[in-house]
């Protein structure tokens, strides 16, 4: 319904799989970071097609080799998925994925 009355906009975007487990609204700036599978997403709130910025963030390659070593799946579990995006200061966030089972953390300055 939404579709056909014009009253929103998808987001169209990438190959990528857009499993998204963490949204941040940044109204300051008029973007939405979303986390996802090895990415995170910066996009606009007017609209989400428009400028789209991503930061690619996958797992360290021996960390994904151990992962299927320990028998987990290397699609679904074996990458990093970011879990956590938290306003840090005006001018930073924090950001936490699984890091192939070995949880990685760091900071994305959003100018």
């Amino acid at each position: 319904d939404l579709l056909l009355s014009n009253s929103c906009i998808p987001f169209l975007g990438s190959t990528e799989g857009l499993d998204f487990r963490t949204l941040l609204l940044d109204e300051e700036r008029g973007r939405l970071l979303a986390g996802t599978k090895d990415h995170i997403f910066l996009l606009n709130l007017v609209d989400v097609n428009k400028n789209v910025k991503k930061i690619y963030w996958p797992a360290a390659k021996e960390k994904v080799e151990l992962c299927k070593l320990a028998g987990k799946d290397a699609q679904t579990e074996c990458a990093n998925f970011i879990r956590v995006l938290q306003p840090y200061n005006r001018t930073h966030v924090y950001v936490c994925g699984t890091g192939a089972f070995h949880p990685l953390c760091g900071y994305i300055e959003l100018g």
